[in-house]
């Protein structure tokens, strides 16, 4: 990595701000380092405006409308709802409620009910509702879907069926239709910048291009690898997995078993949702969430996300609402999907890295102290990695390996490398 820059957030301006600061600084950097020029690509992951809120209409909830849900978090959206069987008025209306920016229409095996998806499809037509349509269902209902819809005036994204047959989870070609309509729509939609070149160089969800980056991670490493994003909303939580022994031949889930990986979890975070994560982990029987201190703090950030720990106190805080969600989010993250299903074999997971702010500047003993919560979780209900190797990626490269994962490749991998190289239990710099 030839040169880094953070910068505090231009969303109130224009986001190119940001960009023209950090692009400074690299060619700067390049005018006074020999062997390198400021000839530069910029390439761009991005969540601003509040990334992609997407809702998913699907044929049973425990097959396509799940196997939907499991797309759409894995492209980097946030899903914000989910509906499933025939879809009524009421239906429609709690659905546009949410203010999706984004449909995933899916329902139905090839060759399976087919008179479902071009209800739904009839009916959102009908509706009138101005979100574009990504159309991953039955093959043999897709023509006539997709008549009526643009019949409506709804732009539709066509995609192969998620779900072609019982257990067969393809995602590929949903996640790359849902990928183009949030550049089309969310990041040229949104006002973010008035530059001109900002919709063309923004290439992914930021969430999208770190799944892609660890998906480099488990490759260049020959082993299951586990990210755990703590944000001030959100907790994500990232694995790719590769099958092996019984793990590939795991057939029970009706869905599939999707192999590459992220939920999100919206109650679990380190300001907006520091009170509910006390909350959550109240109800998962933690020990140490409960006390008038903590409570305190909690509503603090929350009314001031902008606050930081600056006593030894509170940054004590900060890192036990850093370990509830972390703890809480690999559990939901690893747990069966349903009862009577396995857990997500996550246990052979060989590299735990940690990423967002509060692991990034805590100090290495605090920051490993979370990660090492996580993989000593007995009785949580799955299966947790217990002798991976764990690190920090504070030099924040995941998303930058996903960026180019597909043009540049041999970059990529080699920025993977300088992640993979980081001591354990330290904060690569």
């Amino acid at each position: 990595m030839r040169a880094r820059r953070s910068v505090p957030t231009t969303t109130q301006t224009d986001v190119w701000d940001g960009v023209r600061e950090v692009r400074d600084v690299v060619a700067q950097r390049a005018r006074h380092t020999p062997g390198l020029t400021d000839r530069e690509r910029v390439l761009i992951c991005s969540s601003a405006g509040g990334g992609l809120r997407l809702a998913v209409v699907g044929f049973e909830r425990d097959i396509t409308a799940r196997a939907g849900r499991m797309v759409a978090l894995s492209a980097g959206a946030a899903v914000v709802h989910v509906s499933s069987g025939a879809l009524q008025p009421a239906d429609v209306a709690a659905l546009a409620a949410t203010s999706p920016d984004l449909l995933l229409l899916v329902g139905g095996t090839d060759g399976g009910n087919a008179t479902t998806l071009l209800h739904n499809a009839e009916t959102l037509a009908q509706a009138g509702l101005a979100v574009p349509v990504v159309l991953a269902g039955n093959i043999e209902a897709r023509g006539g879907s997709h008549e009526v819809l643009v019949g409506a005036g709804t732009e539709v994204i066509l995609a192969d069926n998620l779900l072609p047959r019982i257990g067969a989870l393809e995602p590929v070609s949903a996640r790359s239709a849902i990928r183009a309509a949030f550049l089309r729509h969310v990041i040229g939609g949104k006002g973010l910048s008035a530059h001109p070149d900002f919709v063309a160089t923004v290439r992914a969800p930021t969430p999208d291009a770190v799944l892609d980056g660890v998906e480099i991670l488990s490759e260049v490493s020959d082993t299951d690898v586990m990210v755990i994003d703590i944000g001030g909303a959100t907790t994500d939580v990232y694995s790719v997995i590769r099958p092996q022994g019984e793990d590939a031949t795991l057939a029970k889930d009706v869905v599939g078993n999707l192999w590459a990986a992220r939920t999100v979890e919206a109650d679990l975070g380190m300001r907006f949702s520091a009170q509910t994560a006390l909350a959550a982990a109240a109800a998962e029987g933690f020990n140490d969430h409960n006390d008038e201190d903590m409570a305190t703090w909690a509503t603090e950030v929350n009314c001031a996300p902008g606050r930081l720990a600056t006593t030894a106190l509170e940054r004590s805080m900060e890192l036990r609402i850093a370990r509830m969600a972390a703890v809480l989010a690999a559990r939901r993250h690893g747990r069966p999907s349903q009862p009577g299903l396995p857990p997500r074999p996550l246990a052979d997971v060989g590299r735990l890295i940690g990423s967002g702010g509060v692991l990034r500047y805590a100090d290495p003993d605090g920051a490993s102290g979370v990660l090492e919560s996580v993989i000593n979780d007995v009785g949580g209900g799955w299966r947790p990695p217990s002798k991976a190797y764990t690190s920090v990626d504070t030099a924040y490269l995941l998303c930058a390996i996903g960026l180019l994962a597909n043009d540049w490749p041999q970059s990529a991998r080699a920025l993977a490398q300088q992640v993979l190289a980081w001591p354990e239990g330290s904060r690569g710099s």
